[in-house]
């Protein structure tokens, strides 16, 4: 993807993750890979849903700046999900109220209460608390790598991607399934057969 469309792209996912209700103010943060060595990732302390393809940060691997702007604190986790997995073009980083609630109160996340949780998300680990931008965050994160989504306990959430999309389909489905908890309480998964099967699709 060029810079000009990303930009477009990121601009635009950043807006339908505000317009959703899945970001707040100036809170979480979204990037997409350019390359082997070059990412656009929103810029630091802005609203997400009045940004604009200009205001997108270009970064290389190191996390320095070669555009104007600020990056964002957390661009040190979205750069160790990027090289952990080089099939991921894109993470998102948010804090959906319902996936916020969940991480206050210590709850991981059931991803097997339908099909869509299984196969879109897998098992989503909640990870402790770290000050946001700490090395500890970012090795954290690194170690749940694998995880397509993630909860950061009493701070937010964390889908990766193999584009903007999958991220923010992921991220959509995660704050889906943390409302669908609330709901419906002690509700059982589906049996562990079936979330195998859903596993393979």
């Amino acid at each position: 993807m060029n810079e000009l469309l990303a930009r477009r792209k990121l601009t635009e996912t950043c807006k339908m993750l505000y317009d959703r209700n899945l970001t707040v103010s100036a809170g979480g943060n979204m990037s997409v890979r350019l390359g082997e060595d070059r990412f656009l990732i929103t810029p630091s302390g802005r609203n997400k849903g009045l940004l604009n393809p200009e205001d997108m940060v270009l970064i290389n691997s190191k996390g320095r700046a070669v555009s104007d702007g600020k990056p964002s604190i957390e661009h040190k986790f979205h750069l160790a999900l990027y090289a952990a997995n080089p099939d991921v073009g894109a993470v998102v980083h948010c804090h959906p109220l319902h996936c916020v609630a969940l991480a206050v109160s210590g709850r991981s996340i059931r991803c097997g209460l339908t099909p869509e949780g299984v196969i879109l998300l897998g098992d989503a680990p909640l990870i402790g608390y770290f000050t946001p931008g700490s090395k500890e965050l970012v090795e954290a994160v690194r170690s749940n790598s694998g995880s397509r989504a993630m909860l950061l306990e009493r701070h937010g959430a964390i889908t990766q991607g193999r584009d903007l999309e999958e991220a923010f389909n992921r991220m959509e489905e995660l704050e889906f399934q943390a409302k669908l908890q609330f709901l419906v309480g002690d509700a059982e998964d589906l049996p562990a057969k079936e979330i195998a099967k859903l596993r393979k699709m």
